[in-house]
């Protein structure tokens, strides 16, 4: 990562307040960029998929995946206690090690992104659970399939996964992380209709259910670390260029295609069999 000096690029005053507008609480993609991940996957579904997500989802207001997919991170308000126990569930941190996931070391009890994804995979995958605690892992599932592809969910502890490093974009005062969720993204000003047509424009990415690194999430999470260590991602000056999201926002992009299309094949693969 590249030295820090805050000191040379802002006056006092204006760091001061940058820092004060800056919430250290990010979450991974913010809501649109989860339902993204939701619909790229949808559109993916067996119909033998597709009529478990319909029944597993029945009794919600919009029984969709994309409707239901930033439920994960709104939690802490409806559902204290199990927002509390699922919090560490959003990442996970190897940066430091070089991207190098070990699980003792960096997943104790299961509490990251990693084992709390393939958890609750086996409870979805369980037909002799009773629906609502599938239903609830299917929540999970879709959310934790959005958060492992977003580079700063696996990137560096030291920092919080970004949130510590603050940055100037677009003349406002954020951090990377935040930068990373939703920054570059919301800065095109596009309705869900038209940032999925712009997903869908991309090249599509080769998912391959028989492939090991599309059905495994450490794969998944040591490569969105090394985007989120790579040089140039950290920024060697504060304000950041406009260059700075015309070279990273298609790779955020890229990622959250990625996601929906590796979340339908472990749908289709978890959901598909009779």
């Amino acid at each position: 990562m590249q030295p820090m000096n805050i000191a040379s690029l802002l006056p006092a005053a204006a760091l001061a307040l940058a820092l004060t507008a800056v919430s250290t609480d990010a979450l991974a993609w913010g809501a649109q960029g989860h339902r993204l991940v939701a619909r790229v996957a949808e559109v993916r579904l067996t119909p033998q998929a597709k009529a478990q997500v319909d029944r597993l989802l029945a009794g919600e207001p919009d029984p969709t995946l994309h409707a239901i997919a930033p439920w994960a991170d709104e939690l802490r308000a409806k559902d204290p206690g199990l927002g509390r126990r699922s919090a560490r569930w959003h990442y996970v941190n190897i940066g430091e090690d070089d991207c190098r996931y070990a699980v003792q070391k960096h997943c104790k009890g299961g509490n990251c992104v990693v084992e709390a994804l393939k958890a609750q995979t086996a409870i979805l995958a369980d037909r002799t659970r009773p629906d609502a605690e599938r239903a609830q892992a299917l929540k999970f599932v879709v959310h934790f399939a959005g958060d492992i592809h977003q580079p700063m969910h696996a990137g560096y502890g030291h920092d919080k996964g970004g949130n510590d490093f603050q940055v100037q974009f677009n003349n406002r005062g954020t951090n990377l992380h935040s930068l990373w969720d939703s920054g570059m993204l919301n800065a095109l000003k596009l309705d869900d209709d038209q940032y999925l047509a712009r997903l869908m424009a991309l090249p599509a990415p080769k998912v391959d259910k028989r492939s090991k690194i599309d059905r495994d999430a450490v794969q998944w999470a040591q490569a969105s670390c090394r985007i989120a260590i790579a040089h140039g991602v950290y920024p060697d000056r504060r304000t950041l260029p406009t260059s700075y999201a015309a070279t990273y926002r298609p790779v955020a992009e890229r990622e959250l295609r990625l996601a929906g299309e590796r979340l339908a094949v472990l749908l289709n693969d978890t959901l598909g069999k009779r």
